[in-house]
């Protein structure tokens, strides 16, 4: 029996969400599988992962094959770079001390790279929504100057109106007392 570690879609239409599962490379994609090792959400920035890291790793020693989906998460997470080590350790290049040591290091690389990201995703979105209240505040300030603009051109209009009939009722009321 050939054991893959493969991706198995959930979720609905449009938004998937798969589990992570060792399976028979036999069965079907969403079908029976021997053990879920944990999940993979892609629909976040950045991608969710939660993988169990032993039982994956264990899969792996004992010759399951992933996909290459599967490879990739695997190798985001640490797996890979572990069995790597761990046929170092088994061929003699180095001690099983100096291998947790490397992993360690590269963990804290990682991590460290991963928090970069989401931190600058984050300033990003806080500078993008400043950026677009600023506009919008440009945008009212217009529009307040222009109501302004139109509001005096009113008042003036009805200025010059309102003068323009003193001006002609005085004359009108001249007028009226000599006809009669």
């Amino acid at each position: 029996m050939a054991v893959k570690i493969r991706l198995a879609r959930h979720g609905k239409k449009g938004f998937a969400f798969y589990h992570i599962v060792a399976a028979d490379s036999r069965a079907p994609r969403d079908g029976k599988f021997i053990e879920k090792l944990g999940t993979y959400n892609p629909n976040t920035n950045p991608a969710t992962i939660d993988l169990n890291f032993e039982k994956a790793l264990g899969w792996l020693l004992k010759g399951a094959q992933p996909t290459d989906t599967c490879r990739a998460i695997l190798s985001y997470k640490g797996v890979m770079y572990k069995k790597h080590l761990l046929g170092g350790v088994a061929k003699g290049a180095f001690t099983e001390a100096e291998a947790e040591a490397r992993f360690n290091k590269w963990l804290e690389a990682k991590t460290g790279k991963i928090e970069a990201k989401s931190n600058k995703l984050a300033s990003d979105a806080k500078s993008a929504q400043k950026a677009r209240l600023a506009a919008e505040t440009k945008v009212n300030e217009e529009r307040a100057k222009a109501i302004a603009e139109k509001k005096a051109a009113a008042e003036a209009a009805a200025k010059e109106a309102a003068e323009a009939a003193a001006a002609e009722a005085p004359a009108e009321g001249a007028e009226a007392p000599a006809e009669a």
